[in-house]
């Protein structure tokens, strides 16, 4: 056992809890009864140097735990649940945050890196900024202390050992010492590609939320009630763009990974940072608001707490067990709800507190907001994504709420929506309507020309949406499709969005303005209302049943209709395609291409498998027959290949289903392909369960002379000779083996011919025989017996049911839409952020200001 490593990292916690709280005493000593940008130095250098302590001991936390998880010290609890010894190396970053503790070891990580560049970009507010940055990490450090205090657990430490999470197995007692094998592995759900980047993006954008509430209070807190927004400006634009991206990250790895049908499921987890980054692009609205007109600054002070205050929530929603029984996605309870709580108790009462006591002080605009002015737009819009966010909050909250009555004794038994994507799509729908319109109109307000009058500004655009919707719903419907009025509402308003955005670009552009981050944001958001609309509202399955028989017993009506059975090298029809299913396939490490099952012979270590025969792709081969290689067992790949009818293109698709005991057993992932209009998205609906053994009936023995025909059900073999074997798969012969094999041709359905070559092996006088499996048609052949002297040849045959799978198959139109939005949608955020920081670096200085205007005063006199 390596304790050395655990004790490192749980004292680095350690430290840099007490460093954290150091920092933050210090950051609030040199920040008190002092202007803004005048900190008490002493204090401020003992805050900064507490901060880079604990800084430095975060880092040391962060590489004790990947020590742990890559070097498999499944001594630790940590390294021994999430991780295994044949998990590949990009998998185990993922380990790292798997769980509760590694989650929030990643978001305390952002947040020491953040602070560092607020010391960089923002000295002037570093002390009171950094004092509720530093309180922030003190409470975030806690949930991964680990320590007893005064009989309560404070935290649950990465580093606990397996002895002491277990201690209850008897292995214990007689080797206190005992450190398993290999640990339990990651959930192979998450062994994809989107997990390495999803969680640390989606997690940046928890920690940027911080800046917005941290400068929002210090402004509070040092009486400086306007001047906070402008730096804090860049970093919201900068979260609301990471955030969301983030979102659709995790969005994507649902679509091409879960069977669901789609991208977004209104999971309470989903839900849980969907709701912090609507109301975190309402209060950039807001920021921008005061930072351009003046106006709107209560309601930016009060969104930018509600951010940080919903993000606190989302953590107990999905850290304190309350959704364990209504969402896939929640962590278990750690007995850290008692210290969540107080969590988000002491951040939103304080926040409130000092918001309340200085509210009559935040100026307000005099200015009367008419339908003409872009600021009522603007806050309209900020309004709207907040009501969506109080609907979807309202709705993911109900487990809340009957854990909140039962605490105080009464029994609710309230219960989430049975169709909780009809439930929200009901409304949300709507919502998307009104941000289309609101921000298109928006923007033209805002950015019209002075010669030009709204109506003209607005009228090219409003005709180009309604003649493109019209004629959208003409096609719609001479496709056979119907759209209902909410569906062309939405499409209106988005194709209304596109248009007066691209308008103001184009007028920008026409006269030479730099670009507009909002503009182009707010361009991708329409983007993505119409590839959300298309998608989803349009999605097509193409693998209906026509067979007019029953495909499963163990499926509803609907399932049965929307599903096709596809026997194994047997050719289906599916919408224009025809389709056939080609077999298993496994991942080799090493190999480009997935490896026909046919080719492995499985040996009793799951990942291990030795090669058949010679095993190529890209015209290289990888390995020869007797080879032993590694596998990965997790996932079976189905290869199933597509022909359009008409053009005759054709392209093969791999979904893959993975055995998954901890989510139900079988789990299916989709396979994509991808087209500039459409994606094709297959997925196994259900397979023989490839981890039962396949059933053989009794072998029945045949015997047979050379050219002799044998009928096996309704197909015939021809025994064409025996010859001498210089291969054996799986076997290696040794000098004085004496090896035959049988050549067999199979005459399978439609004509198609199948080789089977059962060997018989003589080695220092003991037999051994190695059976030939035509999965295809389900039949087994093995060489039994051998008469030299009548020339006659044995064979047992034994058959099994034929392999196959069910699958269905849907279209998904112009989802394109929704990713090339997202992009843009960033890429806008983005560009805003880079913008108000240039505009910020030309502003003159205040002593410069001064001093121009100081030298304009006699000039004016004179």
């Amino acid at each position: 056992m390596n304790l050395l490593i655990g004790n490192i990292g749980q004292a680095s916690v350690i430290v840099a809890f007490v460093a954290a709280a150091v920092a933050a005493y210090g950051y609030f000593q040199a920040a008190r009864g002092r202007a803004l940008g005048q900190p008490d130095l002493s204090w401020q250098r003992l805050a900064r140097g507490a901060f880079f302590v604990h800084g430095a001991a975060v880092m040391a936390v962060v590489g004790c735990l990947f020590n742990i998880i890559a070097h498999h010290r499944y001594e630790y609890y940590y390294a021994w649940a999430h991780s295994s010894n044949h998990l590949p190396v990009q998998y185990m970053i993922s380990c790292f945050w798997e769980a509760q503790e590694g989650s929030f070891l990643l978001w305390i990580f952002w947040h020491v890196v953040i602070g560092l560049c607020i010391m960089r970009f923002n000295k002037q507010w570093e002390a009171p900024v950094l004092a509720v940055f530093a309180t922030v990490q003190t409470f975030l450090v806690s949930m991964i202390l680990g320590v007893v205090v005064l009989g309560t657990k404070v935290g649950s430490s990465p580093f606990m050992l397996l002895r002491d999470f277990l201690v209850d197995l008897p292995v214990w007692k007689t080797q206190p010492d005992f450190v398993p094998k290999d640990g339990t592995g990651l959930n192979a759900l998450l062994q994809n590609y989107w997990m390495v980047i999803h969680p640390p993006t989606l997690f940046l954008g928890f920690a940027l939320t911080l800046v917005p509430f941290a400068f929002a209070i210090a402004g509070l807190w040092k009486k400086e009630l306007t001047t906070w927004v402008k730096p804090a400006l860049p970093w919201t634009a900068l979260g609301g763009a990471v955030l969301g991206v983030g979102i659709m990250m995790g969005a994507y790895w649902a679509y091409e990974t879960l069977n669901f049908g789609g991208f977004w499921n209104w999971d309470p987890v989903e839900n849980a940072v969907f709701i912090p980054w609507l109301v975190l692009i309402a209060s950039l609205h807001a920021m921008v608001l005061w930072q351009r007109r003046r106006t709107g600054l209560r309601t930016a002070y009060v969104l930018v707490v509600a951010t940080f205050v919903l993000i606190l929530y989302a953590t107990f929603l999905t850290r304190s067990g309350v959704l364990g029984n209504a969402s896939v996605h929640s962590f278990t309870d750690l007995g850290l709800s008692g210290q969540l709580i107080i969590y988000l108790a002491f951040f939103t009462v304080g926040a409130i507190a000092l918001l309340a006591s200085q509210w009559k002080n935040i100026p307000i605009s005099e200015k009367e907001m008419t339908a003409y002015s872009p600021e009522l737009w603007v806050f309209v819009g900020a309004t709207v994504l907040c009501l969506a966010a109080f609907q979807v909050v309202a709705t993911t909250s109900i487990p809340v709420y009957n854990a909140f009555l039962g605490f105080v004794g009464i029994k609710s038994n309230l219960a989430l929506p049975a169709d909780q994507i009809q439930h929200y799509t009901r409304i949300q729908l709507w919502t998307g309507v009104l941000i289309g319109i609101v921000s298109g109109i928006a923007q033209m307000l805002w950015w019209r020309s002075a010669k030009e009058s709204l109506t003209e500004a607005l009228a090219t655009p409003t005709m180009l949406a309604l003649l493109t919707t019209a004629l959208a719903v003409l096609l719609t419907r001479h496709f056979g499709h119907s759209m209902s009025v909410p569906y062309v509402m939405l499409l209106l308003a988005g194709l209304f969005a596109i248009m007066t955005n691209a308008s103001s670009l184009f007028g920008l552009w026409r006269r030479k303005v730099q670009l507009s981050g909002g503009a182009v944001s707010h361009l991708g958001i329409a983007l993505m209302l119409l590839g959300i609309l298309a998608s989803a509202g349009y999605s097509n399955t193409i693998s209906r049943n026509m067979s007019g028989k029953l495909i499963s017993r163990a499926m509803n009506d609907k399932d049965n209709e929307e599903n096709v059975l596809l026997w194994r090298n047997e050719t289906g029809t599916m919408n224009g395609y025809t389709v056939t299913y080609t077999g298993q396939y496994l991942d080799v490490p090493g190999v480009p291409d997935y490896v026909n099952t046919n080719l492995l012979y499985r040996t009793d270590d799951e990942y291990r498998a030795v090669a058949r025969g010679e095993i190529k792709a890209a015209n290289q081969t990888f390995y020869h027959t007797g080879d032993t290689l590694t596998i990965r067992p997790e996932n079976t790949y189905y290869r199933v290949e597509y022909k359009d009818q008409k053009s005759g293109q054709q392209f093969t698709l791999y979904p893959r289903a993975q055995v998954n005991e901890e989510m139900g057993g079988l789990l299916a992932s989709p396979a994509l392909q991808r087209f500039w209009d459409h994606d094709i998205y297959s997925h196994i609906s259900s397979v023989p369960d490839p981890r039962k053994e396949v059933p053989w009936s009794p072998a029945i023995p045949h015997e047979l002379s050379v050219g002799d025909t044998l009928f096996l059900n309704d197909y015939f073999a021809v025994f064409r000779a025996i010859e001498q074997a210089h291969e054996v798969p799986g076997i290696k012969l040794l000098p004085g083996d004496i090896a035959l094999q049988a050549d067999m041709i199979i005459t399978g359905e439609k004509g198609r011919q199948y080789h089977a070559h059962p060997v018989f092996l003589v080695r220092n006088r003991e037999i051994g025989r190695v059976p030939e499996t035509v999965e295809d048609l389900g039949l087994r052949i093995t060489l039994d017996q051998i008469d030299p002297v009548k020339g006659k040849f044995t064979f047992a045959v034994a058959t099994t049911g034929k392999d196959y799978i069910i699958l269905k198959a849907t279209e998904k139109p112009f989802i394109n839409l929704l990713w090339g939005g997202t992009l843009l949608m960033g890429f806008g955020l983005v560009l805003s952020m880079r913008q108000r920081r240039a505009a910020r670096a030309a502003a003159p200085t205040p002593a410069a200001r001064s001093g121009r205007a100081g030298a304009a005063r006699p000039q004016a006199v004179a």
